[in-house]
């Protein structure tokens, strides 16, 4: 009898376990960017990035580069955040900013934006 509840705990514990290391799969997700929407245009330095959550991040990896990623003069930016928003203070110039969602095991392709900041 004790055999057979330690055998009955045993494959609790492991189905237990494997649910509770069990990781969602966000890689085909997309995110959603809120503000600055792309190609906008501001004359205010400090600047609100924000984007929807996604369900199942732990996080997110936000970058920005001027003039862009694929010719950068300067990263600006490079912050790993908790939360959907994020406020920095930008010289006037041309940038481009990206953001994607990571959990312990996934991350999503970034969604990347341009940005004007002038006087």
């Amino acid at each position: 009898m004790l055999k057979k509840v330690v055998v009955v705990l045993v494959l609790l514990c492991l189905y237990t376990c494997e649910e509770i290391i069990a990781v969602e799969d966000i890689s085909e997700m997309d995110l959603t960017i809120l503000a600055p929407t792309n190609n906008a245009t501001l004359d205010n330095t400090a600047i609100n990035f924000s984007w929807q959550p996604i369900e199942f991040a732990d996080s997110y990896q936000l970058q920005i580069a001027t003039p862009n990623f694929e010719t950068p003069l300067q990263f600006v930016e490079d912050t790993l955040l908790t939360g959907s928003n994020f406020t920095k203070s930008l010289l006037s110039n041309e940038y481009q900013w990206r953001v994607r969602a990571i959990n312990s095991a996934y991350e999503t392709a970034y969604t990347t934006q341009n940005l004007s900041i002038e006087d």
